[in-house]
């Protein structure tokens, strides 16, 4: 009996050993390797029995890249792993307790992990997404100073934050969409710091000058008798450059024959010059990388067809076209002082050259010079942005058949039309950086005006009158001439 005791002592006395020797060890050492993922904490942490309740741990949220992986440490040995989308993400299991997640694709889906009695150690619900490592790090090197938030919605990447430019921001929108592989994919919600006013001056100015001469005889010849027969001729020589005469003036002797009958000839001539000047300077302000427009002008009729009914008969549809002075930009402040537009801008008039007359209705014509282009200058620079100078010159003869080539006589059976015209056109852009300003600080065109009073316009001719405010300051008087002079 004493041998079963003492082997009795001796396991009870190895028991009390091992207990001191785990009470002695210091709790950083324990742990057999770190966890580079903890899992969420666990519902209980007594070992379970072979018909306790399955328990539910609280899942954790795991963002993963898309081709990037994941190292995740379990605190006890795992049985079963269940992935609700391999598709999205993959597991793969190196030991009891460490596993590696994988992400394939955009998308959303989750992981549990059993342990050998079918209790759940750990679950994670797995959101994957582009990587955004890359683009933030290309980003904060384009744009050290500027705040920008880069993040990932399924495959596509979201920037948001402020920049100082409208520059910058394309130049970071472009890096961004060359690393995700499609413009599509990145969505573009930089804002711009302090957005600029740009105030565009647009010059239009054209001279042209126009030299018309017409000369011509027409003969006319009522019983003319030559030998035995009894001629009447007329020879009309029209001017065919303008296809009309400047004026009815003419000169018309008369010849009588001594054999009898007349001879009458029409002597036309008319000289006509004359000098067009055109200026107009449309003024436009708009925010960096907004459009505006403006258009001084009008809209005039023009037939577009008719509809018919039985009952009503037909009418005629109309439809209207503007005309006037218009003047569309864009612009963008690409740097400090440095400004990039697009201008589309329009002097329009009507013109009764090239107009269309039917049986009621007359169609004026449109005389336009237009421009389309893109510049870059700085704030205060001027720039052509487009110019014309033109001659053209028309002459048309008409006369009898070799009658009108004989060497002096010839001008008596013949008529001379000529034209010459002088054009010279040129577009001023001139585009400033502005500020708002007090109302106070304003010019109107109308300060100082007031209708006259009837004595004033019937006696003394007076349009208008200058007024003022007593205690005013005194406006600053301009030198040399200014304004519109009327002759």
């Amino acid at each position: 009996m004493q041998k079963p005791l003492a082997a009795k002592a001796g396991l009870t006395i190895a028991f009390l050993a091992a207990l001191m020797a785990v009470a002695l060890v210091p709790e950083g050492l324990r742990a057999a390797e770190p966890q580079l993922v903890a899992p969420p904490p666990a519902a209980t942490q007594q070992r379970p029995q072979l018909n306790a309740p399955v328990v539910h741990t609280r899942a954790g949220f795991l963002p993963l890249g898309v081709g990037k992986s994941v190292v995740i440490d379990l605190p006890r040995d795992a049985k079963d792993v269940l992935i609700a989308n391999p598709a999205i993400a993959n597991a793969v299991i190196r030991s009891a307790r460490r596993a590696y997640l994988i992400g394939v694709k955009a998308g959303q889906t989750n992981i549990v992990f059993f342990d050998g009695e079918g209790q759940q150690i750990a679950a994670y619900d797995i959101e994957v997404a582009f990587d955004t490592t890359g683009v933030r790090a290309a980003v904060q090197r384009l744009a050290p100073s500027a705040q920008i938030k880069v993040d990932a919605i399924g495959d596509s990447v979201v920037l948001s934050g402020s920049v100082a430019s409208a520059a910058e921001a394309q130049h970071i929108f472009d890096t961004a969409a060359r690393l995700v592989g499609d413009p599509a994919k990145v969505v573009n919600g930089l804002t711009i710091r302090d957005r600029e006013q740009i105030l565009l001056k647009v010059t239009v100015a054209e001279v042209q000058r126009n030299i018309l001469k017409q000369l011509g005889v027409d003969l006319n010849g009522a019983s003319v008798n030559i030998g035995s027969a009894v001629v009447n001729f007329t020879n009309n020589n029209p001017f065919s450059a303008q296809n009309q005469t400047l004026s009815n003036s003419a000169i018309t002797p008369t010849l009588n024959l001594p054999n009898g009958g007349t001879v009458s000839a029409t002597l036309r001539a008319m000289e006509q010059a004359g000098i067009m000047r055109t200026l107009a300077e449309p003024n436009l302000t708009a925010i960096s990388g907004e459009s505006a427009k403006f258009l001084a002008g009008g809209e005039f009729p023009i037939p577009a067809g008719q509809s018919c009914d039985p009952t009503t008969g037909c009418q005629i549809q109309i439809q209207f076209k503007q005309f006037g002075v218009a003047l569309e930009f864009t612009p963008v402040v690409l740097s400090e002082g440095k400004i990039s537009l697009r201008v589309s801008t329009e002097v329009s008039e009507l013109s009764s050259e090239g107009a269309i007359r039917l049986a009621t209705v007359t169609i004026p014509a449109l005389r336009v010079r237009r421009a389309n282009s893109t510049v870059e200058l700085p704030s205060g620079g001027s720039l052509v942005m487009a110019g014309l100078l033109q001659e053209q010159t028309k002459q048309n003869l008409n006369g009898l058949p070799g009658l009108m080539n004989l060497p002096v006589l010839g001008a008596l059976f013949k008529s001379r039309d000529y034209l010459t015209g002088q054009t010279e056109l040129m577009i001023m852009v001139t585009p400033y950086v502005v500020k708002p300003n007090a109302p106070q600080a304003l010019v109107r065109p109308d300060d100082g005006f007031a209708n006259p009073s009837d004595q004033s316009t019937v006696l003394l001719g007076r349009l208008n009158r200058i007024y003022g405010v007593p205690g005013a300051n005194e406006p600053k008087r301009l030198k040399g001439d200014y304004g519109f002079i009327l002759d």
